[in-house]
């Protein structure tokens, strides 16, 4: 490999080849941009920047694992470096919450948490808020939790504190519920001190709050990192951008990469506003737009350029490609959704006994009540399938074995305390518990007292393995030394399966035995936290996938269907609304954009004339989406003469 950039086009070199000051690379989807950036990243270090002073950073465990591999191996296997690239040497590659633990970790005093802080995870943060809802005695029927979790949530990932929304509160009218929010969020907030602990919207505030509020740390960061990649920008709420900011703000080198066409986070605080105000943040930024697809056919990039250029809050750019023209779009129109399932199972099926590999087959849904209906037709036609939304990380068996470690690091940890003190079950009560947590061991019966100076020791032992031993070592050793190998050994088929995925939890830990031990426990723990949907895909499975569209941006597949597509539905409309706003039409249409551009080789489209929704059978419109396709993409109707044999009310046209 003499020049490895050879094997990018013009307007990737570019990209690659404009080292210094801000730069904003506009990337259509299946344009290259992780080839971009980690030629980009390879391109500065040839230059002569050492590579930990690179910093690239974005949104998915998967995408930061798949960038980190791609500029490792180009590092690794560009014969010109003369320069030893050693583990301390290389680019740092992670998430933003990554970084924030990072950050936070090595300012923990100053963070306020300790360095084995717990981050909550969303069942963590839910149970912190259902207490706090009982302490205040509102009824948690009335005040549903997650609600008031995503307001607070929300309120953070605008770089609001508890103390400054309660601030905004005095001194005016304000509702009810808003005034709810605050008394929860501050019990909720003296929950995660007295547990030494933070979610996953700390992660990001009290960095951003750190940074801000101690200058010498800032430039401790500026320093290190002088060369700083942003990917997904269009995705950065207003914390992400501060943090991005601040970080660059001394050397102003700033590589940021984002498509506003597949901008569909707004609902989590993503703002728009960051990627099209690039050019005002930074007035002698440059501009590439990478517009040349090597993902899909021509049919599907027409589609899909014909879908999106209805958009006004977006930068003209058209995706073209040297692929084929490609097979035609197709659509199923169905009576009912029973129907629409068992239609796309029996065409997943025609394609997988034509010789596709059932994991390059996709199904694409608006919301997750629609998985129900499929798994069922999946299920009836023996078609194999996988369905995004079941963790890896949030399987029972699997916490629990993170909250023994969690519990003997951080012994203020009273979620994990409480879930691992009777497993395997010890006796050991609520009462119990309560007097534990509140420091008065003293008081309890002599018998109660050994078996919670057993428990403690037991904690005690595994805090030593996990400071001194391999990571899988650890897991190995936890799962021997609580009883937890021989109760799921001893039981039935279900405990089977749980056993084997804690032997499966061992063998994910190996990928941290490189790194000391405590940081190699400290970044499984991290890294379990924060896990996603996507991370599930790492696990290869030969099943067709079903997922929401938001769960498969940045993944790609060869046959996409896309479901549910009914006015109401796909565009998506809330209950209770009687139209959306311009802004929530837009990012509806930028949503149906990303599942069409999830497909390589042919997409297939479909729609149910009646759906049963919330308990009621509603008459169905198509989707405006089918139509803003456009009759150039479309062949003759054909009607399925097996289905007209059934009875069944389905008609399959090929556009």
């Amino acid at each position: 490999m003499n020049n490895p950039h050879e094997q990018l086009n013009g307007r990737q070199k570019e990209a690659v080849e404009t080292l210094s000051g801000p730069l904003l690379i506009l990337a259509g989807a299946g344009a290259g941009k992780t080839k971009t950036i980690a030629h980009r990243i390879l391109h500065l270090v040839k230059s002569g920047v050492t590579p930990s002073q690179i910093l690239a950073i974005t949104f998915t465990n998967k995408a930061a694992k798949e960038m980190r591999e791609r500029v490792i191996g180009l590092l690794h296997s560009d014969k010109s470096l003369n320069i030893p690239i050693s583990m301390s040497q290389t680019p740092f590659v992670s998430t933003f919450h990554a970084l924030g633990v990072h950050i936070i970790k090595e300012n923990s005093i100053l963070a306020g948490l300790p360095r084995h802080f717990t981050i909550f995870d969303r069942n963590d943060s839910k149970r912190a808020v259902k207490e706090a809802l009982e302490e205040l005695n509102l009824d948690p029927k009335q005040y549903e939790s997650g609600a008031i979790l995503n307001a607070i949530s929300r309120e953070k990932g605008n770089g609001v504190t508890c103390t400054e929304f309660m601030g905004k509160l005095s001194g005016g009218q304000h509702e009810f519920y808003q005034k709810t929010i605050a008394q929860v969020w501050e019990k909720y907030e003296k929950t995660l001190l007295k547990e030494k602990s933070a979610d996953f919207d700390d992660l990001l505030l009290k960095t951003s709050i750190l940074l801000k509020k101690h200058p010498e740390v800032r430039a401790r960061y500026q320093s290190i990192w002088q060369y700083i990649h942003i990917d997904e920008y269009q995705d950065t709420n207003k914390v992400q951008y501060e943090i991005a900011t601040m970080l660059a703000e001394k050397n102003r080198n700033i590589a940021v990469v984002g498509d506003i066409d597949q901008m569909i986070y707004s609902w989590r605080g993503a703002d728009i506003q960051n990627i099209l105000n690039f050019e005002k943040d930074y007035i002698e930024a440059k501009v590439v737009v990478l517009e040349e697809n090597y993902r899909s056919t021509q049919t599907i990039l027409a589609a899909a350029n014909n879908v999106i250029q209805k958009n006004v809050m977006r930068r003209e750019k058209k995706l073209f490609t040297r692929n084929s023209e490609g097979e035609k779009i197709a659509l199923f129109i169905s009576y009912t959704e029973k129907e629409e399932a068992r239609i796309i199972a029996d065409s997943a099926r025609d394609l997988i006994e034509k010789g596709v590999n059932p994991k390059e087959i996709s199904v694409l849904y608006r919301a997750n009540f629609q998985s129900r209906v499929l798994e069922e037709a999946f299920l009836n036609k023996n078609v194999p399938y996988q369905l995004l939304g079941t963790k890896f990380f949030e399987r029972k068996e699997i916490k629990d074995t993170l909250s023994f470690i969690k519990a003997s690091l951080n012994r203020d940890s009273s979620g994990d305390m409480a879930r691992v003190i009777n497993i395997p079950p010890r006796g050991i009560g609520k009462v119990t518990m309560i007097k534990i947590l509140a420091g008065q061991e003293g008081s309890l019966p002599p018998a109660m007292r050994l078996k919670v100076s057993q428990f403690f020791g037991l904690l005690d032992r595994i805090k030593n393995v996990v400071t001194t031993s391999k990571p899988s070592d650890s897991i190995k050793y936890i799962l021997r030394e609580t009883g937890m190998e021989t109760m799921y050994r001893n039981g039935g088929a279900e405990e089977q399966e749980k056993l084997e995925n804690l032997r499966e939890l061992a063998s994910v830990a190996i990928q941290y035995d490189s790194l000391a031990p405590e940081e190699g426990i400290e970044t499984l723990l991290s890294n379990a936290a924060l896990a996603t949907d996507q991370d599930e895909l790492e696990k290869e499975h030969d099943a067709v996938k079903l997922m929401t569209v938001h769960a498969s941006k940045g993944l790609e597949f060869d046959y996409v269907f896309i479901v549910g597509l009914e006015q109401d539905l796909f565009p998506h409309q809330r209950i209770g609304k009687d139209e959306i706003s311009q802004s929530e039409a837009e990012e509806e249409r930028r949503l149906f954009y990303v599942a069409l551009t999830r497909a390589r080789k042919k997409v297939f489209l479909s729609y149910a004339q009646l759906r049963t929704i919330y308990g009621a059978q509603k008459v169905n419109t198509p989707s405006e989406f089918i139509s803003d396709i456009g009759d150039d993409l479309m062949e003759a109707e054909v009607e399925n003469s097996d289905e007209r044999a059934r009875g069944v009310k389905a008609i399959f046209i090929d556009f």
